[in-house]
């Protein structure tokens, strides 16, 4: 998703596929689109929560295509720690303005469904 939350590309899998191989597998399915991106425009940033592992997926992305890392970089979504949650008077789960975007996405696909499948089908 970009920063305003629309999506580049939606993949769905199954239930017992972790983070890293979908979205491996995502990004697989949509190399060309990487490789038609000038290198000389800003990096495709993608934000990640902390079940993923950013030095894994290069890894295995620069095997599919090399020099895609001069055109995306990963980012972990900040995960506020006790103490900062605590410095905020708060408990448990904590909004992270870069997490809510994209659940805010992934709710207007879900409730949008049908404008999904109609931008989407062959």
């Amino acid at each position: 998703m970009d920063t305003l939350g629309f999506p580049f590309f939606t993949h769905c899998t199954q239930a017992n596929v972790s983070d890293d191989p979908g979205l491996l597998e995502m990004l697989s399915h949509n190399l060309d689109y990487f490789r038609a991106k000038p290198v000389n425009i800003p990096k495709i940033t993608i934000l990640l929560d902390n079940g993923y592992h950013p030095e894994t997926l290069s890894l295995a992305l620069q095997k599919l295509y090399p020099q895609i890392l001069t055109k995306i970089r990963f980012e972990l979504s900040p995960k506020p720690t006790k103490a900062e949650k605590a410095a905020l008077g708060k408990t448990g789960f904590v909004v992270v303005a870069t997490r809510w975007v994209i659940e805010r996405s992934n709710a207007w696909m879900e409730r949008c469904k049908s404008l999904v499948n109609q931008a989407f089908s062959p």
